[in-house]
């Protein structure tokens, strides 16, 4: 994940246009009861293949890594606010985002069923980067730079919002941290696992490497096609999961993105991925525009 840089001070004047869908600019929770108000109506088996998550992720405490995710979260909010960057609740931005939310996260719970004791967030922060991202426990946060910059529809937002949850729900920053203290802890991994021994240290210390963490090419790729799955049963078009990379490939010179989603695989490789399971969930969208 990249984070915050050249924060917007109160006075910057890159907004989007007043004719965009997301016209111009603390923390919200959505009640975790918010899960089960679709539940009943929602499909319930998963229509892409993503397969079984990682167990190695088992190797890392999930509670006191989501303890730790929130403190991060907080500091980064706080550093925000600080230079006069973090959206107000009645920011137009931030009301969309937080009403997107309220859309996926009735879908979330079939991924991990954790997500019945999280306290999910939203918030917005002024920023020229183009970057979004959802730490574990559900504490998403999305720059001004890449609505703005990308010129997202809402419908591509969604698709945005729905694979950094999908990052969390599969609990890719658990599984790559223990995968790297495997690697560090060497020999002394095995006396360690039989009693989990100092892994909640090791969680609570990691915390910080939310800040910076890279996920790799499979991660992206369950993230992509769990969000797209999300996003579809929350009425949002799936095509435009193709139409936002289109545009991540453009504003990078056809590379395959800036920052956000800049790890494996590239950009044409993902279209190609998200455009053969595009007709897997239009079902799904078409129930759920039914339903609305």
């Amino acid at each position: 994940m990249c984070w915050i840089c050249d924060a917007k001070t109160p006075g910057a004047s890159s907004g989007p246009s007043s004719h965009s869908p997301w016209a111009p600019r603390r923390a919200f929770l959505l009640a975790a009861g918010a899960a089960a108000t679709a539940a009943a109506t929602a499909p319930v088996l998963a229509q892409v293949n993503v397969g079984s998550a990682s167990t190695l992720r088992n190797l890392v405490p999930a509670d006191t890594l989501e303890r730790s995710a929130t403190q991060q979260y907080a500091q980064v909010l706080s550093e925000a606010k600080a230079k006069g960057a973090l959206a107000p609740d009645n920011h137009p931005q931030l009301k969309r985002l937080r009403a997107m939310a309220a859309r996926l996260i009735p879908f979330t719970r079939q991924w991990n069923p954790r997500v019945a004791g999280w306290q999910w967030e939203v918030n917005l922060i002024g920023s020229k980067q183009v970057n979004a991202w959802c730490m574990p426990g559900g504490k998403i946060a999305f720059y001004t730079g890449i609505l703005d910059n990308l010129k997202l529809t809402e419908d591509e937002a969604a698709m945005v919002m729905g694979h950094e949850m999908a990052h969390a729900l599969r609990e890719h920053a658990r599984a790559r941290m223990a995968k790297s203290q495997a690697t560090g802890m060497g020999l002394r991994l095995g006396a360690q696992l039989l009693g989990l021994g100092d892994l909640g240290g090791v969680a609570a210390n990691l915390g910080t490497q939310l800040l910076t963490l890279k996920y790799s090419r499979d991660d992206e790729t369950e993230a992509d096609l769990v969000g797209l799955e999300i996003a579809a049963r929350g009425a949002y078009q799936p095509d435009a999961s193709v139409s936002l990379w289109k545009k991540m490939m453009a504003a990078n010179g056809g590379k395959g993105g800036p920052g956000f989603l800049s790890t494996h695989p590239t950009g044409p490789d993902r279209i190609k991925q998200l455009s053969a399971n595009v007709p897997k969930v239009q079902a799904l969208y078409a129930q759920a525009r039914r339903q609305g």
